[in-house]
């Protein structure tokens, strides 16, 4: 399944966050949970967060590095991404990353997901409901 994009997106492997957040998957869960369906979503195999300027996206980057994520290593003189990247809804992927590929229309999957064309939001989104105070969309299912 692949994942949509908006704006500037922190995108990180589910199964780097089981290995290395404090917690595991079920705790990034519960930390995020006011931004589920709002800001912050995922499929079986990424977890997406995002921001709409770069000083936030550097603040996010930040963060996941102070919890002992590693954001980029040099190849061959250039830096890539490792544990996590930044996409650009411009642009795409801002360095080389070896683990996620782009599909249509600015959607992105992980390298190995069977299914990268099939889009899938955890938790999904209900465009029927009424907006909530943050002016976000209120998920329901």
């Amino acid at each position: 399944m692949a994942i949509n994009t908006e704006f500037i997106d922190f995108i990180i492997p589910i199964e780097t966050i089981r290995k290395k957040y404090p917690g595991g998957w079920e705790q990034c869960l519960l930390d995020h949970a006011p931004l589920l369906g709002g800001r912050v979503w995922h499929d079986d195999y990424l977890f997406r967060d995002g921001s709409m300027n770069p000083m936030d996206m550097q603040n996010l980057v930040e963060e996941w590095e102070s919890m002992g994520f590693t954001s980029t290593v040099e190849v061959n003189g250039k830096k890539h991404w490792v544990d996590f990247c930044v996409h650009d809804m411009m642009g795409g992927v801002t360095l080389p990353c070896d683990w996620i590929v782009e599909t249509k229309f600015g959607r992105v999957a992980h390298i190995n997901d069977p299914e990268p064309q099939v889009v899938k939001h955890l938790p999904p989104r209900d465009l029927e409901e009424e907006p909530r105070a943050n002016g976000r969309m209120r998920i329901s299912k």
